[in-house]
């Protein structure tokens, strides 16, 4: 069979469904865990375990990564795609079959391993198969794709929990499904190990030719991004349930719409591009989320909530897609995996971390005032980065985020 090109429709449909699955680690389950805890209700302390089930494939994640990161660029991406799709399925599967919730923990672990090998990889090829405007493109519609994949995977997920909380699982075999596309249509890369792309030239890089201080801004607005960003499937249904007596469909609903929104913006995120640079769409993107986070703190009825929501998904939208593209550009063929894993790394890292941050805050302060002060820090980090960016691309060595 003659090698595909990276304009086939058949390689961009399986890049941009290989990513859907790095989403669903979580969302997919989360309607049965009230079922999984009810059926393992003999084991000490099952609250704790079962909430864990959800949380856990997020810690081994971020443990993941950097070696995702190391491997891509060693034995190759496609193998290692194709690899973690063959064990997402194994591992995501198993709670299917399993009948000790020790046993689902390890599965889920194996799972998190999966989901960092399969995002990693998938970038990375992303990456290398397109340039420009394409590749701006391209990963915007990847973080579209990822967004409406949450929506659909959590509302599958719920319906078929009603019929028993171990249907859920099934939904994880999907990833074999791809595996004869990845296999007959996907093709490893050249890569050339002198080269370094566009922008890198004239940044400031280690001997290694790791623009380092780019990468700490870029890999710091990951983390912080996340963290703040989960304040609302980790929050909003309790604050929704304080201002609105709202019922868990109606939290549900709430966590959707910032979703589409997200998604409506990374659709568009090509079209942001060709008008601002990286710095930029980074400090619109804050000050998006910023508008978002104080105006939940400022309003106090469900359907205002969701009209607050629409600017906290649009700077969401913008913002992955933005450091994926920004990293990508910055970086050697031949260290770009390493750096998109770590980048994946610090991504979930800050989901993890989200409530374990904010958990103490609003316990102190309240869920209202918690809200409105991660807004008020992300509207001052936008203006910071808006009335600063040249003097920060310069402090940081990058070119990209001038041009």
């Amino acid at each position: 069979m003659p090698r595909q090109t990276p304009d086939s429709w058949l390689i961009k449909l399986t890049l941009l469904l290989a990513s859907t699955l790095t989403v669903m680690s979580g969302a997919t389950i989360a309607p049965s865990l009230p079922a999984m805890q009810e059926h393992f209700s003999d084991v000490t302390n099952v609250e704790f375990w079962v909430r864990l089930v959800l949380t856990i494939p997020a810690l081994f994640i971020v443990i993941g990564s950097p070696i995702a990161g190391q491997m891509v660029d060693s034995i190759g991406r496609k193998p290692l795609l194709i690899g973690s799709a063959v064990l997402y399925g194994f591992a995501g599967g198993s709670g299917f079959l399993l009948n000790s919730l020790f046993a689902i923990l390890g599965g889920r672990a194996l799972l998190g391993l999966a989901v960092a090998g399969i995002m990693v990889s998938a970038t990375t090829l992303i990456a290398d198969y397109y340039t420009g405007d394409k590749r701006a493109n391209f990963m915007g519609l990847q973080a579209a794709f990822m967004g409406l994949g949450g929506v659909l995977f959590l509302s599958v997920g719920g319906f078929i929990a009603d019929l028993n909380w171990r249907l859920p699982f099934l939904i994880y075999s999907m990833s074999w499904l791809l595996l004869p596309t990845m296999i007959l249509f996907l093709f490893e890369p050249q890569r050339d190990k002198t080269s370094i792309s566009n922008g890198n030239q004239a940044g400031e890089t280690t001997a290694s030719g790791l623009p380092v201080k780019l990468l700490v801004l870029i890999y710091a607005s990951a983390l912080l991004m996340q963290i703040v960003f989960y304040l609302i499937p980790v929050q909003m249904p309790f604050y929704l349930g304080q201002i609105a007596n709202a019922d868990a469909t109606q939290s549900g609903l709430a966590i959707a719409f910032a979703t589409l929104f997200s998604a409506i913006a990374s659709m568009n995120y090509g079209r942001v591009k060709q008008k601002f640079n990286f710095i930029s769409i980074l400090a619109i993107a804050f000050g998006l989320m910023g508008l978002g986070y104080v105006g939940i703190g400022l309003v106090s009825t469900y359907w205002l909530i969701l009209l607050v929501l629409i600017p906290t998904g649009l700077g969401l939208g913008l913002l992955m897609p933005n450091l994926n593209v920004w990293t990508s550009t910055e970086v050697s063929d031949e260290l770009r995996g390493r750096v998109l894993g770590g980048l994946t790394t610090f991504f979930f890292l800050g989901q993890f971390l989200s409530p374990i941050v904010s958990q103490p805050i609003s316990q102190g302060v309240g869920l209202t005032a918690t809200y409105a002060l991660a807004g008020v820090l992300l509207l001052v980090l936008g203006a910071v980065l808006w009335t600063s960016r040249k003097q920060i691309c310069r402090l940081i060595g990058s070119t990209a985020g001038q041009s």
